[in-house]
């Protein structure tokens, strides 16, 4: 027997040897070498990259904002005569169309419109009109015509405002509309007052806003469906016996300016418009903060190609008559005065200046009945 002192020292001798076996196979001659350290750095040392990135982009969308080229290759205006102007507007017209997403998808209504009357006085009988434009979807608003009509009259679309509506427009005084719907009826024209969206019982206070985002993420926008609805609408009260097709205005303060100069820029039908306390707002908006432009005043190259006065050029030979408020907030007067002389000029050259009047009137942010219903007298 071996002796114990032997012993102590070869039983951990034999458990050496038992892991040497074991790990001889990461030892052997095919085992590859550790792969090297990689290449570390702090992600902060990236950050003048991303820097020169976002000065890179804010000089590029400066230089567009500059570029007057794409313009000049859109829009190349005929003067040689009306019909060779009008067509060469067509580009820009579609170029239009198509940044807002007009017309908007949706096939042909076979619904039929509905004039509900609902009251009368000497003036006028007053109905509630319901006008399908889109699947499932209607203008609404009210259709006054006058008392003692012989034959048929021109027809006015009366735009209300901001957080506005016909009702308001029309009943009680009319607040700052003053006469805007009630005083086509006064002049013997028959006038259609819509409903456009701005707020609604149930429904959130940014209806508006939250509407036309919805609308952008299919194809289309509020500012479409609602020129659309005049549109449409058109389509229905010009088939109408009291109404004269060929003699069509349109009127609106604020909201229903920037409205007037869409559809009259969109809708060869309508012969003589009023834009009251809207033109050039958007564009000092622009001009002080990009971002401070209303999101449904937003389009694809809202502010390269179509300006306020290109929209006048898209109106051009058709009377317009801008009106602004001497007394009303500056940003609703002033970048109106710098941009229409531009307006003016496509009228200018194409020989009928006397088509286009940009009016300073002694007033704030209101509807200038006087000289609005002077001008349409002169060309409806």
């Amino acid at each position: 027997m071996m002796p114990f002192h032997r012993l102590f020292w070869i039983a951990p001798l034999a458990c050496a040897l038992r892991l040497l076996v074991a790990l001889a196979p990461a030892w052997s001659s095919d085992t590859k070498p550790a792969a090297p350290p990689y290449y570390e750095e702090d992600v902060s040392a990236s950050n003048p990259v991303r820097t020169e990135q976002a000065r890179e982009l804010d000089a590029y969308i400066l230089g567009l904002k500059r570029d007057t080229g794409r313009l000049r290759e859109l829009f190349r205006p005929n003067y040689s005569s009306v019909k060779a102007y009008q067509a060469s507007t067509r580009p820009l017209r579609e170029a239009f169309a198509r940044s807002i997403g007009y017309p908007p998808p949706g096939g042909p209504v076979e619904e039929l419109p509905s004039f509900t009357r609902i009251g009368e006085d000497g003036l006028a009988t007053y109905y509630r009109a319901r006008i399908p434009v889109l699947p499932g979807v209607h203008a609404a608003g009210l259709y006054l015509v006058p008392k003692g009509m012989k034959g048929r009259a021109p027809l006015v679309v009366s735009m209300h405002g901001g957080g506005g509506s016909p009702e308001g427009a029309l009943f009680r005084g009319g607040a700052n509309y003053h006469d805007m719907v009630r005083g086509g009826v006064k002049q013997g024209y028959v006038v259609w007052a819509p409903t456009h969206l701005f707020r609604a019982e149930g429904y959130p206070p940014d209806i508006r806003t939250r509407t036309d985002t919805r609308l952008r993420l299919v194809g289309t926008s509020l500012a479409a469906v609602e020129t659309w609805k005049i549109t449409r609408s058109l389509d229905t009260l010009l088939k109408r016996p009291e109404v004269d097709p060929k003699r069509v205005g349109m009127v609106g303060l604020s909201y229903g300016g920037y409205y007037t100069l869409v559809t009259a820029a969109l809708e060869p039908r309508i012969k003589a418009s009023v834009s009251s306390c809207y033109f050039g707002v958007q564009e000092g908006r622009y001009g002080q903060d990009e971002l401070s432009v209303p999101s449904d005043f937003q389009s694809m190259d809202r502010f390269t190609l179509f300006l306020d006065p290109e929209l006048a050029a898209l109106v051009c030979p058709r009377p317009l008559l801008i009106q602004a408020g001497a007394k009303d907030n500056a940003s609703h007067r002033e970048p109106g005065k710098q941009l229409a002389p531009r307006a003016a000029e496509y009228y200018e050259r194409l020989g009928r200046p006397e088509n286009l009047r940009f009016l300073v009137f002694e007033g704030g942010h209101e509807f200038h009945d006087e000289s609005a219903w002077e001008w349409l007298r002169k060309h409806l």
